[in-house]
């Protein structure tokens, strides 16, 4: 008698909120992610990356094994996070479309990827007409990624309802995920079935069929798939995802100890059930690596274990397995009904994004009510602006609704290729340049009303959160553009939203309601063409652009330019022609920027209008003059007589470039203070040493003298080219002796980087002079008294090694390398066993990114 099968699944769902500002197209820095410049960065660094490239340790912490964990789970990635990963992380972006084709081999032809909504609407919550484009855009962004129709969709936060479910059965969506307390009732499904059996038997009164089962409190039998009805025959697949152990990955610490995740997960089997059946559960991805340290680990041991038969006792005959390869081999023998309007994530159904339910993130005293009015807000705001759309759009597109759905693939290739060919199959006629930018203006206008509903602006404690911000940064757009394309028809809308928003009440009496937080956070992110205009002026007396040069998702193409200096003084005079490389917009302006040194900058901007080109000559002529007699007030009333009142400083730049400038102009002042911290220890050394001997308290002053004088020479002996080893070591004994407490998470990163800048140079030239340097960046690093991240210099090793057979290096050569990736915690000895016995590791498909931050 044959067993049943019996299988594992796990299912990652990978996602992080659109973070990018809506008029740069950008993320900007974010410091609660520091030391990475955005969150993004951060949860790359810790969860995504590491999970393409997971380590199997041996009892001495050495690496044995390197797996890509996407290609034996179930996986879906968030579009809007894909398409960050693609511009930032293209190598993790690739390790993970890889892992999907790895896995149609490994699961029967079926990927593991699945599909998501577009950018994590709360399903039950939108409209038809927006469930309709979100599920549009989720299927072309995977087609466009992974090359083939998705199988099934995640939905965000498992909110579902029935109205969802037919629309995904719509598009040709097999299945679900859900959680077991969606589920509201079973039975089995007669057999066999026709479509014609299911579309007659679909009504409630059909006493041929079985009576329902009710499954409260997420008593539904995880094991095996089961049949949703929809109208018109139509029909989806749910699986409900077992949920004690995918709490226990997500909130108890399962992910402590790979051998216990395999063992819980193995012990989910009924015992001689006569079925298959399948143990799965699906937690946030992000708890492999991000939310649980060394996650991504725990999950590879797992799924080494399962798949290795040699791991597992003869009666174990237990495999990994897809949700799809699942549901071909074991289509629903039972049917289900689900509970509308529920969530995996709210105890009250889908109210903790629309009410004060009484779900948050925990803190006490806080109230949740400015959900509400937050939602009714947005609403009001997209229903206003709609019918306007429509009108707007008739002339332009056939036909309005469709235009918006195939607009994705102009998302997917901003090209001028990819706009013509959406035009082509849109619009009305051959749209003239001013059309083309009201049809783009017109399309993002839509974007971003979308793009106002995700979900993450309503899920934590407070409209002053980050997420919450960045919804109403959406909205703004929207309103920026709809004043743009109507006119006085859009007058007031503004100022409607922001009095409906101060409905919405923060917690935080500092930041008032919302209608405060989009004046103080909201309208400083907003920008034109001007302040492009402006950001590129100041930006150039730092920068040495190109007459064509790209900023964010600006174009600036200058057309004529001027410089004058006069000790630490600077004039810059020059007109541009600026274009959104989003909606084609265009503006040519006039720019003068006046650095006094430091901090100082004005800089004036206006249209450039050709007919007043005798008063800008008179203008360059009088403030060229100005600087060279000295005379800065007057270049300053120049600026005023020719460009008027209106102007920006350095605060107008946009964040990421002022933290840059900042930086080159703090490098003076900080070296001051480095040098005079740094006298101060080396003079009071002793005495510090003798206290520290002595067991006596250190004066405060003395002991911030000596944090951070070593901390900084350490760096400096990091930083160096080579690595000062010796140095390095002398800092590292004086920390120690004066119980000085190193700045781990600065240094760490550092030597992060530092590491993979030497592994870099070596994968490039495997030279013996490169392999050297590495040795020696190896050796110094090592003694660092806290753990070291070198994930991506551990791939580029494995790399190294393996491309080594295409041209054998001398025996010599070959050894310095082993003692490399030993000194890199690599056990070599085990991954030479395993190549000589023909077992092939899945290598380190994500190498660094080339493009690496510099060291300070």
């Amino acid at each position: 008698m044959t067993t049943p099968e019996r299988a594992i699944c796990i299912h990652g769902h990978f996602y992080q909120p659109p973070r990018e500002n809506p008029w740069l197209e950008t993320v900007e820095a974010q410091e609660s992610a520091a030391p990475w410049h955005d969150w993004n960065d951060r949860i790359t660094a810790e969860c995504y990356a590491p999970n393409g490239a997971a380590r199997i340790v041996n009892n001495k912490n050495r690496i044995i094994r390197i797996l890509n964990n996407y290609a034996r789970i179930s996986f879906n990635f968030g579009p809007t996070l894909l398409s960050w990963l693609l511009e930032n992380a293209p190598r993790v972006h690739t390790a993970i479309v890889h892992a999907d084709r790895r896995s149609q081999a490994r699961f029967s032809g079926h990927g593991s990827a699945m599909a998501q909504v577009y950018n994590h609407i709360i399903m039950p919550l939108a409209s038809t007409r927006d469930r309709i484009t979100q599920i549009r855009w989720g299927i072309a962004d995977f087609r466009h990624r992974f090359g083939r129709l998705p199988e099934g969709m995640w939905l965000p936060e498992t909110a579902v309802d029935s109205g969802s479910l037919d629309l995904l059965a719509k598009h040709g969506i097999r299945f679900v995920l859900l959680a077991p307390h969606q589920c509201a009732a079973i039975r089995p499904l007669a057999s066999p079935r026709s479509a014609a059996t299911l579309k007659a038997s679909s009504h409630p009164k059909d006493k041929s069929e079985p009576a329902w089962t009710e499954t409260p409190d997420a008593t539904v039998d995880t094991t095996h798939p089961y049949l949703i009805r929809l109208k018109e025959g139509r029909s989806i697949a749910v699986f409900f995802y077992d949920g004690p152990r995918s709490r226990a990955i997500a909130f108890e610490g399962l992910l402590n100890n790979g051998e216990t995740f395999a063992q819980r997960l193995m012990s989910g089997f009924h015992p001689d059930t006569g079925h298959a059946q399948l143990v799965h559960v699906a937690t946030d991805g992000e708890s492999y690596g991000h939310h649980h340290k060394y996650g991504e680990m725990a999950l590879a041991w797992m799924l080494h274990f399962v798949q290795d038969e040699d791991h597992r006792p003869e009666q174990e005959d237990i495999h990994l397995t897809n949700y799809s390869e699942f549901l071909t081999n074991h289509p629903p023998q039972f049917e289900a009904r689900i509970v509308e309007d529920t969530s995996w994530s709210c105890a009250h159904g889908v109210e903790r994004w629309r009410s004060d339910c009484g779900c948050s993130s925990g803190h006490p005293g806080w109230n949740q009510k400015w959900r509400t009015p937050l939602r009714e807000a947005l609403d009001w705001l997209r229903d206003t602006v709609a019918p306007l759309v429509r009108e707007a759009s008739a002339p332009l597109f056939t036909d309005h609704d469709e235009a918006r759905n195939g607009y994705i693939s102009v998302i997917l290739d901003r090209s001028r290729d990819s706009r013509d060919a959406f035009l082509a199959a849109h619009a009305t006629h051959k749209l003239s340049t001013s059309e083309r930018v009201r049809a783009f203006m017109l399309m993002e206008l839509e974007r971003h009303a979308l793009l106002m509903y995700t979900s993450c602006g309503w899920f934590f404690d407070d409209i002053s959160g980050i997420e919450t911000i960045q919804i109403i940064a959406y909205a703004s757009r929207v309103l920026q553009l709809a004043a743009e394309l109507f006119g006085d028809r859009a007058a007031g809308l503004e100022d409607e939203f922001v009095r409906r928003l101060a409905a919405a009440k923060s917690n935080d009496p500092d930041q008032k309601d919302g209608a405060a937080i989009y004046n103080r956070y909201v309208l400083r992110m907003r920008v034109g063409l001007e302040q492009v205009a402006a950001h590129y002026a100041i930006s150039s007396i730092f920068t040495s652009y190109p007459d064509e040069a790209d900023l964010f998702c600006y174009s600036v193409r200058r057309q004529s330019y001027e410089a004058v200096s006069s000790g630490r003084v600077r004039l810059v005079m020059g007109q541009a022609q600026v274009s959104s490389r989003i909606t084609e917009a265009s503006e040519t302006v006039a720019f003068a920027v006046f650095h006094f040194g430091d901090q100082n900058i004005t800089a004036v901007v206006k249209p450039w209008n050709p007919k007043e080109i005798a008063a800008w000559q008179q203008f360059v002529a009088d403030a060229k003059d100005a600087v060279s007699r000295a005379d800065f007030p007057q270049v300053v009333r120049c600026f005023d007589r020719e460009f008027g009142p209106q102007a920006y400083s350095i605060r107008s730049l946009f964040r990421d470039e002022q933290k840059r400038i900042l930086d080159i102009l703090l490098t003076s002042t900080i070296s001051e203070v480095e040098s005079s911290l740094s006298t101060i220890y080396e003079n009071q050394a002793s005495l510090l040493h003798f206290l520290t001997q002595s067991g006596l308290p250190q004066p405060p002053a003395l002991t911030l003298a000596a944090t951070f004088a070593i901390n900084a020479g350490l760096r400096r002996a990091l930083e160096s080219d080579p690595i000062d080893a010796v140095q390095a070591r002398i800092w590292l004994n004086l920390a120690q002796s004066d119980q000085v407490i190193l700045d781990r998470p600065a240094l760490g990163y550092l030597v992060d980087l530092r590491m993979k800048r030497a592994m870099l140079d070596l994968h490039e030239s495997p030279e013996e002079v490169t392999l050297d340097n590495a040795l020696l960046v190896a050796r110094t690093i090592s003694e660092l008294p806290f753990d070291l991240n070198l994930w991506q210099a551990q791939n580029l090793w494995y790399d190294i090694y393996r491309n080594r057979r295409e041209e054998p290096p001398s025996e010599e050569w070959l050894e310095k390398l082993k003692d490399l990736g030993r000194l890199m915690h690599i056990s070599v000895e085990d991954i030479v066993s395993e190549e000589t016995n023909g077992n092939n590791h899945e290598a380190a498909a994500i190498r660094p990114e080339i493009g690496l931050p510099p060291l300070s």
